[in-house]
């Protein structure tokens, strides 16, 4: 069963989401670029958190457009083949980079996964795109050494680039029954406000008002 479910977790979709507009006259563009946590897995488009940030940014009256380009079953090296046309395609002032939960769960090297991420920030910021990392947090079976070093990977990146960082993407939603999916990893419809809360700290100080 524990197979089946990897299967699910980590089958790749090719189908980016469409661009998500706060307001018809956008100033700036934010960039969700992330893996199925991001991308509405199991949900309709419009109650993923990439859309309700959209909203907020909206009410708030903040000249923000949201793009997600993010894409299930993503790796970090995934990511990083794909980031520079995103970047290009959409031309970002924020980016929220939200990947590595499937580095973790494919117990991929930590090493690798902290080069990908330090080579997409390293473009990021090549391009004067800002960043918000967002930091990931794996089951403890696959060994405490293991996971310290996975976690660790984000704090320790975010402060060699000096960004801002989102500790756990789903801070008060893991492990919580009635806010997953019956695959007990995704997030529900329920959650998706939470999630973007544990997010909208971090990126509000990063915007700016028209």
């Amino acid at each position: 069963m524990k197979s089946r479910l990897l299967f699910w977790v980590l089958r790749v979709s090719l189908v980016l989401m469409p661009l998500v507009a706060s307001t018809s006259h956008a100033s700036s563009t934010i960039l969700v670029f992330g893996d199925s946590l991001s991308a509405a897995y199991g949900l309709q488009t419009e109650q993923g958190w990439p859309t309700l940030l959209a909203q907020r940014l909206k009410t708030e009256r903040l000249p923000y457009q949201v793009v997600n380009a993010s894409v299930s079953g993503e790796t970090t090296a995934g990511g990083l083949t794909r980031l520079n046309q995103a970047l290009q395609q959409h031309k970002p002032t924020i980016m929220i980079l939200a990947l590595g939960a499937n580095d973790g769960l494919r117990g991929l090297p930590v090493d690798a996964m902290q080069q990908n991420l330090s080579s997409m920030l390293t473009l990021a910021k090549q391009q004067k795109v800002t960043v918000l990392l967002v930091g990931m947090k794996i089951p403890p079976n696959y060994g405490p050494q293991y996971t310290q070093a996975f976690q660790q990977t984000f704090s320790a990146l975010a402060q060699q680039f000096k960004i801002n960082l989102v500790p756990f993407l789903l801070e008060n939603v893991a492990g919580n029954p009635a806010l997953n999916q019956d695959d007990g990893i995704h997030p529900t419809a329920q959650a998706q406000p939470i999630v973007l809360e544990n997010i909208w700290p971090q990126l509000k100080k990063l915007l700016k008002a028209s």
